[in-house]
């Protein structure tokens, strides 16, 4: 037997493993950074809202949970003003967008692309741009019919429907997508009407999309600022706009506690309709 015979093979590495093996070290650092950049500020600010400084300076003299209990005192109108315009804004923009999500999955007619472009186009828009759009057009309306909707929670609210509706009829759109129509279809040769067929079998088909719906909508009203900056009056200030003037004359860790408590706050709603509901089936 020869020694080349006893020698042993030598291993190659192949060209596609490397490249296999950097395009998941790639895919791994990039997750690695999203995390931190997502953890971090949250961080950051829980710890913050902790110091017990009336000024932000480093390192604290101590640590206290006192500026929790003075939120409400400080941001309790704005707050309440807030939660009725995301509660406003949710009903409307669920009897917009869900019938919308129905037409446009259910649906074949001419012009559905176009009503799908315009119903999704406020989306593309910024909402600084959005909002002066909005402002001048409402002090148009004002002016021609002599009424009072600038700085009104009636012009909150259409302007919040605007920027919410897109959200719905997308969400609706995902959780019809992988329904069946075979039971639609069912109730409709056993002889159900097209309201009862969609009140009975594709609305609660929907339900998951139309909770996940809701609570996208209720978020975004609740957290935008642009909008708010442009449309609120004195008597009508939501929760942005009032964090933002005591951004003006205070830098303490008032703003950093409801931060962490609107974190907290949406988390739980989160966990909640998770739980019952699945809307990572539906969001994902």
């Amino acid at each position: 037997m020869t020694a080349s015979s006893n020698a042993m093979p030598s291993t190659r590495i192949r060209p596609d493993g490397i490249a296999r093996a950097a395009e998941r070290a790639l895919v791994l650092g990039l997750i690695v950074c999203g995390i931190i950049l997502i953890v971090v500020p949250l961080l950051l600010t829980l710890y913050l809202s902790l110091f017990d400084e009336k000024l932000i300076l480093f390192p604290p003299r101590g640590y206290t949970l006192s500026w929790y209990p003075a939120i409400l005192p400080n941001f309790g109108s704005a707050i309440l003003t807030s939660l009725q315009l995301g509660a406003a804004t949710v009903v409307g923009s669920l009897l917009l967008g869900v019938p919308a999500g129905i037409g446009l999955a259910r649906h074949r007619f001419r012009g559905r692309g176009v009503i799908a472009t315009l119903l999704l186009a406020p989306l593309t828009i910024p909402y600084i741009a959005l909002g002066l759009a909005l402002y001048v057009a409402l002090v148009a309306i004002d002016e021609t019919l002599g009424s009072a909707v600038t700085g009104s929670m009636g012009g909150l609210i259409v302007s919040h429907i605007m920027i919410t509706t897109p959200w719905v009829v997308r969400l609706c759109l995902a959780s019809l997508t992988n329904h069946d129509r075979a039971a639609e279809e069912a109730a409709a040769s056993l002889g159900a009407g097209p309201l009862t067929v969609i009140w009975r079998v594709t609305l609660p088909a929907m339900r998951a999309g139309i909770i996940a719906a809701a609570l996208f909508a209720f978020v975004i009203s609740f957290e935008n600022l642009e909008l708010a900056l442009f449309l609120t009056s004195p008597g009508v200030t939501t929760l942005p706009v009032a964090v933002l003037q005591y951004l003006e004359y205070h830098i303490d860790p008032l703003v950093s506690a409801v931060a962490v408590a609107q974190i907290v706050a949406v988390a739980a709603m989160l966990l909640l309709l998770d739980r019952f509901v699945r809307l990572g089936r539906v969001v994902q």
